[in-house]
């Protein structure tokens, strides 16, 4: 089972790095810009790793279009968040117009994130034990992953020490 796990791990892992070489931008040279089907590819192998990690029964594949829906969804607004950002920081955006962007900004994804939640409730309450560790393992080695291609800086290197340390 933790096979199934670590080999949809690594379908992530390698549609990160085709992103990656396709973009060609390597990472030394600072914030990656990936282009919007390198986007799209990464969004697709995140929702089969999540699927074949799973391994649903015939009934839970029933519950999973909300999810797929959700996940979606919530990928549309985050790129539509960074290009308006991008937008005003390009315009005449003045401080606190961008802070209270920033604070709408949380407040969708606080929304979405709850409507995600809401989509995977009745999938999740017919998990068997094995597909939840499944899950759980496959969520860890996405944030893991995530965590790594964060700049360091000098301010967020403390913010990781003291992560690591818990």
């Amino acid at each position: 089972m933790l096979k199934s796990v670590l080999i949809g791990a690594a379908c992530i892992g390698l549609s990160w790095s085709a992103a990656q070489a396709q973009s060609g931008a390597p990472m030394a040279q600072g914030p990656m810009q990936l282009s919007i089907a390198d986007r799209g590819a990464i969004l697709e192998a995140r929702i089969a790793a999540t699927k074949f990690a799973l391994q649903m029964t015939p009934d839970q594949a029933k519950k999973w279009p909300p999810i797929e829906e959700a996940i979606r969804a919530r990928s549309a607004a985050r790129q539509a968040r960074i290009a308006k950002l991008q937008t005003d920081l390009l315009g005449d955006a003045t401080f606190s117009d961008l802070i209270r962007q920033r604070a709408d900004n949380l407040m969708e994804r606080g929304a979405s994130l709850k409507k995600l939640a809401d989509a995977w409730q009745p999938l999740v309450v017919t998990l068997s034990d094995e597909q939840k560790h499944r899950l759980a393992v496959l969520t860890l080695f996405v944030l893991r992953e995530a965590r790594e291609l964060l700049p360091r800086n000098q301010g967020s290197e403390q913010f990781w020490e003291e992560y690591d340390e818990e």
